[in-house]
């Protein structure tokens, strides 16, 4: 397909950070522009941990909403270690949560609360088997001892394929992937394995990360990898493998919290997310396959229709440019703006 225009059933973004207050009021507009639903991460602080959170969490989103929306959040429960299996299966009965988030203690932002150890949560993985309610993984060990660029295939090896064997009809997302060997991992699975991939993912490598001085605005966890890495998630994501489909992992961070020593993990990458993804597929001439990733395969997994509307993104001769900075109440936040020239944007 050869186009400078395309319709597509609205996306879908599964792995988004909405945060709270001023940031969610600032940074929703963004996406519930392009996407009909998102899967809202549950790691506030405090983090979303109830039936009860998550559904005042839930009427702040709606609250948010840009006037005539129908943005629709989907909400995940934070897994802990005390995490209750009964309250996991009263939830399941209301419906409260479409999956449950596993963040591995320390492995990211505001992951303190976090699994310190899988079999600590197996009662309630047990449940979540049963109920065919899926868990989305943070994929990295914590291991002081692991290089940082290996955490995500160590922990393939640590935890997943123990946890796959121990439970072999539980539904896994593997969020976020950032390398070969993760590609590979979700490839050989069966059809109880799935995977997202991010924009920015497609987009960078660790070059980005260190080009020109350390740029905390490319830094997000897990950290980008090789080119080789970069060449597999593109392959992946075009591929028209089911197993594939699109979380933006847009993250918002104020500047200040990006520009300074222990700066911020996370990119917000939100605005210009389905124009990246869209441009990679052009590249890897797979504009055919973009729909199944971005708007078929990941409500295909969690059991929804697609959505009933479309979008239409255009091709522009000259880069798309935009306010890359916005206010979030006091503070700034920077939209994701890489070296990579995006020509592709949404139709308004």
């Amino acid at each position: 397909m050869n186009t400078d225009e395309i319709t597509i059933i609205r996306p879908d973004d599964w792995h988004l950070h909405l945060r709270d207050g001023d940031m969610l009021a600032a940074v929703l507009p963004y996406s519930a522009k392009i996407y009909g639903r998102a899967l809202v991460m549950p790691n506030l602080t405090p983090p979303v941990t109830t039936v009860a959170t998550a559904e005042e969490y839930r009427r702040r989103i709606i609250a948010a909403r840009p006037e005539g929306s129908r943005f629709e959040p989907l909400m995940t429960c934070y897994l802990t270690d005390t995490t209750d299996p009964d309250d996991i299966r009263e939830a399941c009965a209301v419906k409260a949560f479409n999956a449950v988030k596993l963040f591995p203690a320390g492995a990211t932002t505001n992951s303190e609360s976090g699994v310190t150890s899988i079999k600590k949560v197996y009662p309630v993985l047990e449940v979540m088997q049963e109920l065919k309610l899926p868990l989305s993984v943070h994929g990295e060990v914590v291991d002081p001892d692991v290089d940082i660029f290996d955490r995500e295939a160590v922990f393939i090896d640590k935890v997943l394929k123990p946890l796959r064997k121990d439970f072999p009809e539980l539904k896994i997302i593997f969020e976020h992937l950032t390398c070969k060997t993760a590609v590979d991992y979700v490839i050989e699975e069966d059809e109880f394995t799935v995977a997202t991939i991010t924009p920015h993912h497609l987009v960078l490598t660790r070059n980005d990360l260190f080009k020109g001085g350390m740029n905390p605005y490319m830094y997000c966890l897990p950290v980008a990898k090789t080119f080789d890495d970069r060449a597999a998630l593109r392959d992946a994501a075009t591929s028209g493998n089911e197993k594939f489909f699109l979380g933006t992992d847009s993250a918002p961070h104020p500047c200040s919290k990006k520009e300074k020593a222990g700066a911020a993990a996370g990119i917000f990458n939100a605005p210009t997310s389905i124009g990246y993804v869209t441009q990679i597929f052009e590249g890897n001439n797979a504009l055919e396959k973009l729909e199944g990733f971005t708007s078929i395969y990941g409500a295909r997994f969690y059991g929804l229709s697609p959505n009933g509307s479309t979008i239409t993104l255009a091709k522009r001769d000259i880069p798309v440019s935009m306010d890359w900075l916005f206010k979030a109440g006091e503070n700034t936040v920077k939209i994701f703006n890489p070296d990579t020239p995006l020509y592709w944007e949404l139709v308004d």
